[in-house]
């Protein structure tokens, strides 16, 4: 396997803390572009990843980063918007940068991380991530696009979310309770980039990455409330009350739920073409990670709590 220099933009984050050490595994050389070094120092830790400080927003930045670069993967990307980071900067104005620093730099090779779904819909975080692909698979590049849907793994942003919010509240009201997805497990998509980085074969190709279950959202909830032991209500609710929530949990700090949230819950995260089982990748199952990602339940908690206290 031939070792590569790849820069990667959006590796401090969560799939990047999965895919840049299997990366690296592989004999990779790997630049971490990183708003703030310092707080990212342990993704040094080996000799064949580095992080450095970069606005990846400034063309000439971006230009000086990729010079002699094998390749990119771009992994930014945004759920909620807020103040500047708006969906139009973070995936269609950057994406143009990068394929734009790309050609200048002589760099021929790019990976785009995208969503299942990209470009459907009304939500302008879907739209804006079909407007991201369109302009890369326009460009000259040898581009490679990943489509996941709802990724989980440990530190995520679904099953920790919903734990954390069944563990404030008794009662959760949960607008788009049918609204269908179906995860993916963040170690299969790393495997699946890692993949492609090392095959030709992904060349002008566009990967579905989706998990062998297909889940309802409320389902996951109810399951998350269950895995943990509690006893909460989780009401489904009509959309219409669904919207109202939407706006009023906007302007809630850390923004839980946004009015385009709800708009990406009306098409459901689910795909077509399985492009796992096209990399010869066996899925792994939310249900059976669930008990990984929860721990012992509250119940199991208090058991050998007991337990131990009456040890002599």
């Amino acid at each position: 396997m031939k070792s590569q220099r790849i820069v990667i933009l959006g590796g401090t984050g969560f799939l990047g803390g999965v895919l840049v050490p299997r990366l690296a595994a592989d004999g990779h050389r790997l630049l971490l572009l990183s708003r703030n070094r310092e707080v990212h120092k342990q993704r040094t830790v080996g000799r064949h990843v580095t992080v450095a400080t970069a606005d990846i927003y400034d063309p000439p930045t971006l230009r000086r980063y990729l010079a002699g670069a094998d390749a990119v993967i771009h992994l930014v990307g945004i759920l909620n918007e807020s103040g500047r980071n708006t969906f139009q900067r973070a995936h269609v104005d950057l994406a143009r940068l990068v394929v734009e620093a790309c050609v200048d730099s002589g760099v021929h090779r790019l990976h785009l991380m995208s969503s299942l779904q990209a470009g459907k819909g009304t939500s302008r975080y879907l739209r804006s991530r079909g407007e991201a692909e369109a302009l890369v698979k326009a460009s000259t590049l040898d581009w490679t696009i990943y489509e996941a849907s709802t990724i989980f793994g440990p530190g995520d942003g679904l099953v920790s979310r919903f734990d954390s919010l069944l563990r404030m509240s008794p009662v959760v009201p949960l607008p788009r309770p049918g609204a269908k997805m179906a995860p993916v497990y963040v170690g299969d998509v790393a495997e699946a980039i890692a993949r492609c980085v090392s095959d030709d074969a992904s060349l002008l190709r566009t990967y579905e990455l989706y998990g062998p279950e297909t889940w309802t959202l409320i389902d996951i909830v109810r399951a998350i409330r269950d895995a943990r032991g509690r006893r909460r209500a989780v009401l489904p609710m009509p959309d219409m009350l669904g919207r109202v929530q939407a706006q009023v949990a906007q302007f809630v700090p850390g923004k839980p739920f946004t009015p385009d949230n709800f708009r990406s819950l009306l098409t459901d995260s689910v795909g077509h073409t399985d492009g796992l089982a096209q990399l010869g990748i066996q899925p792994q199952r939310l249900s059976a990670w669930l008990p990984r990602l929860l721990g012992p339940s509250v119940r199991q908690q208090r058991l050998d709590a007991a337990r131990a206290r009456r040890r002599p």
